[in-house]
């Protein structure tokens, strides 16, 4: 069938012209022998001259082959993959958010290890009870009142030759002074904190001896000292005590160490 139609096609294209009635040529163009026309769209551009397909048509011909568009395999144009790049700057800090809500508590942790020993040296304990047996009249205008009785020292806190107590641990003490009055004999006593008059026992002259008594609270530091003092006025100044009895006692102890 192809070899009937390309026959008929040579025949047609081989005519010279096309006569009219009255033996007269025919006005219409010869067209051109193995002219041809480009199947493609005139926006596509093929690939390259191999890639497109011609055809040859003539004026009278309809037959036409289908379009093929070229294809390029993008793959043999992908380089190779490049390094990685240095990190950037950080962004600048955002603002904070708000406070979330409470978490409920978590479970009772075990028990930690026992903790390493403290300062050995470090006493966190002062006290001390003292006596006096021997009588004492008043000398000078001031006078210091020694003990010769120790009932308790702790640590040795208490000199006694200097008739004081030194403060090793700095806290809160108790302190008390007990006296016996002579009879119509004064009797003043300053219980001294270092070189300051704290408290004041004092007793007037009467006939009949009483016992006398003083306590106080002070808040120490490291190195005061607390002693007692006799206080010489106008009037003979004494208190008694015996060598077989004990009627003067001083006494204190630490409440509570102060907090480092």
């Amino acid at each position: 069938m192809r070899a009937v139609l390309l026959a008929f096609f040579v025949l047609a294209s081989s005519s010279p012209a096309s006569l009219l009635p009255g033996g007269e040529a025919s006005p219409q163009k010869e067209t051109r022998r193995g002219a041809c026309v480009r199947c493609c769209d005139s926006d596509e551009q093929p690939a390259s001259i191999t890639s497109s397909r011609y055809v040859r048509m003539t004026s009278d011909s309809a037959y036409s082959l289908p379009k093929v568009r070229p294809t390029i395999d993008i793959t043999i144009l992908k380089g190779e993959k490049g390094d990685t790049g240095h990190q950037g700057r950080s962004g600048p800090e955002g603002k904070a958010g708000e406070p979330g809500l409470r978490g409920s508590n978590g479970r009772k942790g075990q028990k930690g290890h026992l903790g390493p020993p403290g300062n050995s040296c470090k006493q966190y304990h002062a006290a001390f009870s003292v006596g006096r047996r021997k009588p004492l009249h008043s000398l000078d205008y001031y006078q210091p009142v020694t003990f010769d009785a120790v009932f308790v020292n702790l640590y040795e806190h208490f000199n006694m030759f200097t008739g004081k107590f030194f403060c090793y641990v700095a806290g809160v003490y108790f302190f008390n002074l007990n006296v016996h009055t002579w009879n119509y004999k004064e009797t003043y006593l300053h219980l001294m904190r270092n070189e300051s008059p704290a408290a004041v026992l004092y007793a007037q002259p009467s006939e009949r001896s009483i016992m006398q008594s003083q306590s106080l609270m002070l808040d120490l530091r490291e190195g005061d000292e607390v002693w007692v003092r006799m206080f010489k006025r106008e009037r003979e100044n004494a208190v008694y005590s015996e060598e077989s009895d004990v009627y003067i006692t001083f006494n204190g102890h630490l409440i509570k160490p102060a907090v480092e």
